[in-house]
């Protein structure tokens, strides 16, 4: 169901209305419409609420207004699947008239949008992390300031063979577009370290038993895995329920350790190692502010799902204040989005490659009990991470994108 802000975020905003409100001229015009493509049924559902809070957050704290023009928001809830993906991006598009969209949350919604977009010239500031839409197939109407599947993966592959001289590794995701990638990032680091990846396991979307799964891991020094949405707090407790947590050591992407979740874990998840492109211990002023108001909202540690679009909504503003009276043009639009550079977010320095994809920092994180609370405390950081890691821009776009069975999977036992 689409869910109009005109009335909600009256609450959320704290009441204010525009005539309240001194702005520019600009203001004065018609309002700019923002549209989220966000899910909110199903296992990625709480990712998906958690990026509505984080652009609300913003909206918040901007009065509703950003670079002088009065915000409409409109949140579509694509269901957690392709189809449902295309049809809440056609109303958008057709029926609202959006200036910009939002999301979505997973890969395979983003593949099954990425031609349309184009094809309507809409701007588009991705969470989702489908590899190719800013690599081979880049779409210059779309950005992402989150991260590539493999962006965080080819770091924590590098981390674990380097830092935690680890030999021989299994790898667990969801049998998905976003599973697929990031594996396939971690295990070309890994192995190019000097690693092995040795066992590589499937489960469907919607498992809702893993011991099978967890019940063939074995003779490894680490579990990388890639879990999202409500899915990790599932596998972290059968994994340790299972007698695995204190034998091998987890390793998790950033979706499968995100700040939001650890309210859900308990002590299955001290002691997990991840991978991610946010953190709510980032000991910035603008963080802290973050964090405050989401905890003071809704009572929650935020994660990269929110973060993500709080800063979809800063690159938002940064367009609207370049571009003037010329933001209602979509083209025009879409190369401003491109040209964003912040030096400061809550998840640090912002700014995008000429394909439109983020380059900054990615944090290892290590999970802790502080004060009675988890949080994932900040171990290494790796600064000004491209899609292409280390690897020749031209070099890596020549390979096939990763996927299931590439790159190929050469030691499994």
């Amino acid at each position: 169901m689409k869910l109009r802000r005109r009335t909600v975020l009256k609450g959320i905003l704290g009441g204010v209305s525009a005539l309240t409100l001194k702005a520019p001229a600009i203001a004065q015009s018609a309002p700019f419409k923002i549209g989220l493509l966000t899910v909110k049924t199903g296992p990625l559902a709480q990712g998906g609420i958690q990026m509505e809070q984080g652009i609300a957050t913003l909206l918040k704290e901007k009065s509703n207004t950003l670079a002088g023009r009065k915000i409409e928001f409109i949140s579509a809830d694509t269901g957690g699947n392709p189809a449902g993906a295309k049809t809440k991006a056609q109303e958008l598009i057709e029926r609202d008239k959006v200036n910009v969209i939002l999301g979505p949350l997973a890969a395979f919604e983003l593949l099954a949008i990425t031609d349309y977009v184009r094809d309507n010239q809409t701007p588009l500031i991705s969470l989702a992390a489908a590899e190719d839409v800013t690599q081979r197939k880049a779409n210059p109407f779309v950005i992402r300031p989150s991260a590539t599947s493999a962006q965080c993966c080819h770091a924590m592959g590098d981390y674990a063979a380097k830092d935690l001289k680890y030999k021989r590794a299994a790898t667990i995701s969801e049998d998905f577009a976003f599973g697929y990638e990031q594996m396939a990032g971690f295990q070309r680091v890994f192995e190019d370290d000097g690693g092995k990846v040795v066992k590589k396991l499937w489960p469907p979307l919607v498992t809702p038993d893993y011991t099978p799964y967890i019940a063939q891991i074995g003779n490894v020094d680490c579990v990388f895995n890639g879990f999202a949405g409500s899915n990790p707090v599932k596998f972290t407790r059968a994994y340790a329920d299972l007698g695995l947590k204190d034998k091998i050591p987890l390793l998790a992407g950033w979706t499968a350790m995100d700040d939001a979740l650890l309210r859900s874990l308990g002590d299955e998840a001290v002691g997990v190692v991840s991978a991610a492109w946010y953190s709510s211990e980032r000991d910035t002023p603008s963080n802290k502010r973050f964090v405050a108001a989401m905890q003071k909202d809704y009572g929650v540690l935020p994660g990269g799902y929110s973060a993500g679009m709080y800063v979809a909504g800063e690159c938002v503003e940064a367009a609207i204040e370049k571009l003037g009276g010329q933001a209602d043009d979509r083209k025009a639009f879409a190369e401003a989005l491109h040209a964003v550079w912040l030096t400061d977010t809550p998840r640090g320095p912002v700014k995008f490659d000429h394909l439109g994809n983020v380059v900054g920092d990615v944090f290892i994180r290590k999970c802790e009990r502080k004060g009675g609370q988890l949080v994932n405390t900040i171990v290494k950081t790796y600064a000004n991470v491209s899609q292409f890691w280390t690897y020749d821009e031209k070099a890596f776009l020549a390979n096939p994108v990763y996927s299931r069975d590439y790159p190929p999977a050469k030691n499994l036992e």
